[in-house]
């Protein structure tokens, strides 16, 4: 049996703070007391490492230039090469991370997944590259918002970063080191408690999101919603597909939302 080789992912773009955090996780005994680890680097900011005080000394750092090194090959001779038992990866916050999901060996398995951004840039870069801002938020399970200064306007980085993602924890750090919580309610644009839950049109990707992450909250419930049915013979017999097509930033991203 192929033994399992976690991998922990840290996303966002340059200069958001991804190479600091690293730097004080491997330096963390709790996290790094020996364990053999890769460090996949996909990109080079100006902050470099310093593995000398790193707590555990097993830790071999590998670059990657280009995303065609993104291959379930190349990542399979390093970590043979080095034998590790685990991976970090600081990621190119432009390239997509389907690239990385895609092409990993079978025995990877994403354990974690944070995104680091600039809170001072967010808006911008989100109004300007929203489809890689889309990308790096999708699937993280906390996004932390750096140097973030008195009078940021939160409620709209949160509503940006709810618009993709119901699930992740949204944290800000300010210039002392400072950490606080995102605590800004959101409830859903329909009645839970209702015997049965209408789905408006302009709701259904809430919705859709939302039963793909708290399906637990859905059990027993009756709802109504208005989508298409779609018939595929890769589909088990009596089965079918209900769903709309959503869009998440451009029209080049429309894609088939549905459950079976």
């Amino acid at each position: 049996m192929t033994q399992e080789i976690p991998v922990y992912l840290f996303a966002g773009f340059l200069d958001a703070g991804k190479t600091k955090f690293i730097q004080e996780t491997l330096e963390d005994v709790r996290f790094n007391n020996g364990e053999s680890t890769l460090l996949l680097l996909c990109e080079e900011g100006e902050e470099e490492y310093d593995p000398s005080t790193f707590s555990g000394k097993n830790v071999f750092i590998e670059t990657l230039e280009d995303p065609s090194q993104l291959n379930p090959d190349h990542l399979a001779k390093l970590q043979m090469a080095h034998n590790v038992e685990r991976c970090v990866v600081e990621y190119n916050g432009m390239w997509l991370l389907d690239d990385l999901y895609q092409n990993m060996p079978e025995d990877w398995v994403i354990y974690q997944e944070i995104c680091f951004a600039d809170a001072n840039t967010f808006l911008s870069y989100n109004a300007n590259m929203r489809q890689l801002m889309v990308d790096k938020l999708k699937s993280c399970e906390m996004i932390v918002l750096n140097r973030a200064k008195p009078g940021l306007d939160k409620e709209e980085i949160h509503k940006i970063i709810r618009a993709v993602s119901r699930r992740a924890d949204i944290a800000y750090e300010d210039v002392s080191g400072d950490v606080t919580y995102d605590d800004i309610e959101d409830p859903l644009p329909y009645d839970m408690e209702a015997p049965v839950i209408e789905i408006a049109d302009e709701n259904y990707a809430i919705w859709y999101r939302d039963i793909g992450e708290e399906m637990k909250n859905y059990a027993g419930k009756t709802v109504k919603i208005k989508g298409m049915a779609v018939l595929s013979p890769k589909l088990p017999k009596k089965t079918f597909l209900c769903g709309r097509y959503l869009m998440t930033c451009c029209e080049a991203d429309i894609t088939f939302a549905g459950l079976a």
